[in-house]
């Protein structure tokens, strides 16, 4: 597969700003080295929200937000959500899997028990940050 898409969710995006050595930021780099990041506005959107919470403020200087978020924009494919899904316990959760299904993705990864338990959805693999990392 030629430039797969991947899809993160927010708190493997967050965790891979926030602590460069983690499985997290390996994770991130190592889909940054085998494909693209898929992208829509409302999850762009909360990983801004996220990224700029005030108890993140003693771990990351504006300059490194902004650069993570500035590096994402650039790099990742942005797409539009033409399916709406109600699948995972958690509603805010299922923005991932109508990105996935929105650009075909090849794996979403993710730490979130609410969507791991989806593994696979519809033919998509999801898989933790570990989990990713032993499959690619």
């Amino acid at each position: 597969m030629n430039n797969p898409f991947f899809v993160v969710d927010t708190n493997c995006f967050v965790s891979a700003n926030l602590i460069s050595n983690s499985v997290s930021a390996k994770s991130y780099d190592k889909i940054l080295g085998i494909g693209i990041i898929a992208m829509s506005e409302s999850i762009f959107a909360e990983y801004t929200e996220v990224l700029y919470r005030k108890k993140l403020d003693k771990y990351l200087s504006n300059s490194k937000r902004n650069a993570a978020l500035s590096y994402l924009k650039r790099n990742a494919v942005f797409f539009n959500i033409i399916e709406k899904i109600y699948d995972c316990k958690d509603p805010k959760d299922n923005m991932f899997l109508e990105l996935a299904i929105a650009c075909n993705a090849a794996c979403i990864v993710s730490g979130d028990t609410h969507l791991l338990i989806l593994h696979p959805f519809r033919g998509i693999p999801i898989l933790s940050t570990t989990g990713f990392l032993e499959y690619y």
